[in-house]
């Protein structure tokens, strides 16, 4: 009988999941070969039980003394390397800003990861640095939203970013996502710390477009009180209609809007 772990890694968007025959304690710290190499990661998930499958990659071991010190070193090192591979591409005039620096557990790789507006030819610098750190390089290049996630910071909610905490993967965010929830379009309002439309868009963006079925349509027309409105926008939390007509503004809730429309059939009057 096999067990399979979800182990964070590190500056990693996902957990990936690994088996063992011995079933650690959550939050334990393993060695493991990710696709970047050899790493030490967190277990995150309860031991589930699993019949045995190749299909995962398998534990190496249990992290111990040696291990964590080669992990600190290797940290500690990679906070020089970062301020000199940043000076270097300075000196090249490369456009880059690195986002950070990281060794595998047995520092047979470098990974660098870097922000950048426009594509960087960096083939030079790779030669540079394989000469200086005599080990693989690996560059790669990040987006805003990766870079928020490793940097972190605080959101116009006042809480931590949704990225640097809980969020795994990004989903498309759209400006249609924004007018769905009927927001007012002030792009600097609606933009995260990465300058990003923000993700928290995309959370509840299914229940509005869900809920929005049950409105008429923006546009449609009543008649109330002998008079035509026409429907111009709608809160979808209090159920509140705003309808306008040559003379007058009025706020009706959805159930009376819904008596009081009038159908293609019998639309005779305009505003």
């Amino acid at each position: 009988m096999s067990y399979i772990f979800g182990v964070s890694l590190p500056n990693q968007n996902q957990n990936l999941f690994y088996k063992s025959d011995i079933a650690f304690s959550l939050y334990s710290l393993v060695v493991v070969t990710s696709p970047r190499g050899l790493e030490i990661g967190k277990i995150l998930t309860l031991p589930k039980e699993i019949d045995d499958d190749s299909s995962f990659e398998s534990i190496e071991r249990l992290a111990d003394d040696d291990d964590l010190m080669i992990f600190k070193r290797n940290k500690e090192d990679c906070a020089l390397i970062f301020k000199e591979v940043q000076a270097i591409t300075d000196e090249n005039d490369l456009g880059m800003r690195i986002a950070s620096c990281e060794y595998t557990l047995d520092r047979s790789k470098l990974i660098i990861s870097y922000f950048a507006e426009n594509r960087v030819d960096f083939r030079d610098l790779l030669k540079i640095l394989a000469s200086k750190y005599r080990c693989r390089i690996d560059l790669r290049q990040i987006g805003a939203r990766d870079k928020a996630k490793m940097v972190g910071g605080l959101g116009s909610c006042g809480l931590a970013l949704c990225c640097s905490t809980f969020l795994n993967t990004f989903d498309g965010i759209t400006i249609h996502m924004a007018k769905n929830q009927m927001l007012t379009l002030n792009i600097p309002k609606l933009s995260g710390q990465c300058g990003k439309l923000m993700c928290c868009l995309n959370f509840e963006n299914d229940i509005y477009t869900e809920e929005r079925k049950n409105f008429p349509k923006v546009g449609s027309k009543i008649k109330h009180n002998d008079n035509i409105y026409k429907i111009v926008s709608f809160n979808i939390l209090t159920k509140i209609i705003r309808l306008e007509s040559k003379d007058n503004v009025i706020f009706l809730p959805l159930d009376q809007v819904k008596n009081e429309l009038i159908t293609s059939d019998n639309e005779h009057e305009t505003i």
